[in-house]
């Protein structure tokens, strides 16, 4: 078994204080060192957003001590797959990479009930992502 992880996965949202935050977060947890996550934004927020952090502290997963990250073209190069989160968000692009755009809703300004929805949802979309990479690694 090769050593080290078997894919890389860069999320991008404007202010990569929630979604990007959240699916960073979901995929670290259910892939462990199997797939390398990064995350960042255009224009980062001084801080992850409280409801995306106690949304996640309810799914088990503590993202408390995330900070937003600047988006740079290395982080791009250095994923293969860029998964921008609805937002808009220019990303160089570069050959060879796989890139996807997940229409969520941006929980700015939503309470914690607001933001359970969106949290399931990037779970969902991030299961289902690990399912295809772990797939195309045996296929």
């Amino acid at each position: 078994m090769p050593s080290g992880p078997l894919a890389s996965v860069l999320f991008v949202c404007i202010h990569n204080a929630g979604r990007s935050q959240m699916a960073a977060g979901f995929l670290s947890h259910l892939a462990g060192d199997r797939i390398e996550v990064r995350s960042a934004g255009s224009l980062p927020a001084d801080q992850v957003n409280p409801a995306a952090v106690e949304a996640m502290r309810e799914a088990g997963i503590d993202i408390a001590d995330q900070q937003p990250k600047v988006l740079t073209t290395e982080a791009v190069q250095a994923s293969d797959h860029v998964i921008t989160m609805g937002c808009g968000d220019a990303c160089p692009v570069f050959p060879g990479k796989r890139y996807l755009d997940w229409k969520l809703d941006d929980p700015a300004g939503q309470g914690v009930e607001a933001v359970r929805p969106i949290r399931d949802e990037i779970k969902a979309r991030v299961e289902a992502l690990i399912a295809e990479i772990d797939a195309r690694r045996e296929g």
